[in-house]
């Protein structure tokens, strides 16, 4: 790419403090394909600087006019939206027509749906004769991660931008060609310069420096739970908010009711989409001890019609997972299923077999899981689904509560007011009932270790908001 090393600061393109060069990796056939520029904290303090003094003005601009600015983001971002699919396959593996209908997508609507929120969004109400308003929190650092690249650039810069926010946006540093893409969006959208910045770097260098610059106002961190937990404690010494989004591992409870076919084929390809590198993703799917049996026989009829190869080829339904350390860790982790007992339904260790360059892993079922063995609790991020048989429903339930995470939980069944009930139980951020359509409305955010705070539609502009009570606004 033009940018690729340099940065984008001010409302320009500008070399960083000191070049350090790195290259990036296509994941299909462990080449590198790019490089970009690292950035520091010198280069950090630069971005900082532009974003606080663009905050005065953007932050008094009006509503009008911050929809008026959604809209010129949307309509630039539409124009470029099959390069940016593009973009997204090669740098994470994602085969490119997923990049295109799902990856990309997200973009465009992420940015719909704050222009929709944000017309109707009231900022400021009256309770009894005090005004209750809602401010812009300042200046926002974001470090997003490399899963799903431009669905969590989109839904922390649009919310952003629509509550008068400045901002900082470290990308991956794995697939940061999206976020250089997503930065010349914005110029073209004739975004006021110092409002938004981008910086490429790792955590230790440019994450810690943001998480820790007195500029920043409010730290909004999407990635694994370890991450974020230093992304808090960097944060800490300066008391910015700290919005995390981070690691799950999401149950799905089939109640003994559902049509078991169905609702195992669904839940298979919910647990593999992307390579099974979604933070919510359903990796444990807990069935009827008297239909485990059969439900494995599906699952792994299930697994065996996902075509793993080339993101290129039109046939392909799952690429590789995102470099060699992800394909090591979940290696790792096939292994530890097979040595701690766990019934291997379908795939296994290593690649497909005709596949001996990039990093494909086989789609993989295990059966007979226990609540105790390490694929039943450590997130693994790739395409590795666990089967658990359980006894009852109180006892499915108990089972998909005792994790460290809650981002989501997905309940099936006929009886949609037992679906209800048991949802009510689930300690889980969002719940999924009988795998409904995405909704970019519905909140987005995590119970316990999955993190804090809320994204999407105007749960993200109460996370970018400050809230002041004027007190006597209405007193005689």
């Amino acid at each position: 790419m033009e940018h690729a090393l340099e940065f984008y600061i001010d409302g320009a393109w500008v070399e960083p403090a000191q070049l350090t060069r790195l290259p990036v990796i296509d994941p299909s056939n462990e080449n590198p394909f790019g490089e970009i520029a690292l950035g520091g904290p010198t280069d950090v303090d630069r971005a900082v600087r532009a974003a606080r003094a663009a905050f005065p003005g953007f932050s008094a601009t009006s509503k009008a006019e911050r929809v008026e600015l959604l809209e010129s983001v949307l309509a630039a971002y539409r124009k470029r939206s099959d390069e940016m699919a593009a973009v997204i396959s090669r740098e994470i593996g994602a085969p490119l027509n997923f990049a295109r209908t799902s990856q990309a997508q997200m973009g465009t609507a992420h940015l719909k749906k704050m222009i929709e929120v944000l017309k109707q969004y009231s900022f400021e109400h009256m309770r009894g004769t005090t005004r209750v308003v809602r401010e812009p929190i300042g200046v926002v650092g974001m470090i997003t991660p490399w899963n799903w690249p431009i669905n969590q650039i989109a839904c922390k810069v649009a919310p952003a931008l629509a509550t008068g926010c400045t901002m900082v946006l470290k990308p991956s540093e794995i697939s940061p060609f999206s976020g250089l893409l997503f930065a010349e969006i914005m110029h073209e959208a004739g975004v006021p310069k110092g409002v938004f910045n981008l910086i490429n770097g790792d955590g230790p260098e440019v994450g810690e420096a943001m998480s820790r610059h007195p500029g920043i106002d409010m730290m909004s961190f999407t990635g694994s739970t370890r991450a974020g937990i230093l992304v808090a404690k960097a944060a800490a010494e300066t008391v910015k908010r700290v919005s995390q989004e981070l690691g799950g591992k999401s149950a799905n409870i089939l109640l003994p009711d559902v049509d078991l076919e169905q609702a195992v084929r669904h839940g298979v390809r919910g647990c593999f989409d992307n390579s099974g590198q979604s933070c919510n993703a359903p990796t444990r799917m807990f069935v009827h001890i008297d239909q485990h049996e059969r439900a494995a026989a599906i699952a792994g009829d299930a697994a065996r019609s996902f075509k793993v190869g080339d993101p290129a080829a039109s046939d392909t339904v799952l690429g590789p997972v995102v470099s060699q350390v992800q394909f090591d860790k979940i290696q790792d982790l096939i292994a530890k299923g097979l040595e701690e007992g766990a019934t291997l339904v379908h795939g296994g260790p290593g690649r497909p077999q005709d596949l001996d360059r990039g990093y494909y892993v086989r789609p993989t079922v295990f059966a007979n899981v226990s609540p105790s063995m390490t694929i039943a609790r450590e997130e693994i991020f790739g395409p590795v689904l666990s089967i658990i048989p359980y006894e009852s429903e109180e006892h499915a339930i108990e089972m998909a509560n005792d994790t460290v995470y809650g981002l989501a939980a997905y309940i099936q069944s006929a009886d949609i007011e037992r679906a209800r009930k048991v949802a009510g139980q689930m300690r889980a951020g969002t719940v999924f009932i009988n795998y409904p359509a995405w909704d970019a409305g519905a909140p987005f955010g995590g119970y316990k270790q999955s993190g804090n705070g809320r994204e999407y539609a105007d749960f993200a502009l109460e996370d970018f908001t400050e809230i002041k009570g004027v007190v006597g606004y209405h007193a005689a």
